[in-house]
């Protein structure tokens, strides 16, 4: 086994739970809707907390790609297993967070969505900012800064930055679109 694999495999525990818990949630959430359906207290799912879901499975999935990518410089060191357990931890916790526990208090889904939605494109756009920063710290890896990347990395933090910011339903809508266009389009090149 590698250094790299001994790594990967706690790191890929922690996403594959934090992937877990977006569809675990996703689930619950629509479980509950078709329980209420013909039901005379309504409850609407709306666009915005499924879509955040969305975001970031598409996030996490770069991220994992990312680790896939700088393999030969991940060393199995005590400093690197607790960054990972750190980094891998933030990303479940945000994914914890997308989907309430408990749909039944709400009528509306995007009241859910409204209240976490700071928090998890933060807890995001500083696993971004913490990517960058392993990336500028390993000299090996410069081949990946690139004008193109530095760009799409401009491009996704504005994003979330503005997902955070905006008050809106239909401006929240229209950043989440492009945040997933943003990845979508990144991930068929």
């Amino acid at each position: 086994m590698s250094e790299f694999e001994f790594v990967f495999v706690l790191y890929s525990l922690v996403l594959g739970l934090s992937l877990v818990e977006l569809l675990t949630g996703l689930g619950r959430t629509l479980e509950f809707k078709l329980s209420r359906s013909g039901d005379d207290r309504a409850f609407s799912v709306g666009w915005l907390t499924p879509l955040l879901a969305l975001f970031v499975i598409l996030d996490l999935l770069s991220f994992w790609l990312f680790a896939w990518s700088v393999q030969d410089h991940v060393a199995a060191n005590r400093t690197t297993v607790l960054g990972v357990v750190v980094f891998s931890s933030a990303y479940f916790l945000a994914s914890r967070l997308v989907f309430p526990s408990d749909p039944e208090t709400f009528t509306e889904l995007d009241t859910h969505f409204f209240r976490v939605r700071r928090v998890v494109f933060m807890m995001l756009l500083v696993m971004v900012a913490v990517q960058w920063a392993f990336l500028l710290s390993v000299p090996e890896l410069s081949r990946l800064i690139t004008p193109t990347n530095l760009v799409l990395t401009g491009v996704l933090a504005a994003l979330m930055l503005a997902g955070a910011a905006v008050r809106g339903r239909r401006a929240s809508l229209v950043v989440l679109v492009l945040l997933i266009g943003r990845y979508l389009a990144v991930y068929v090149q």
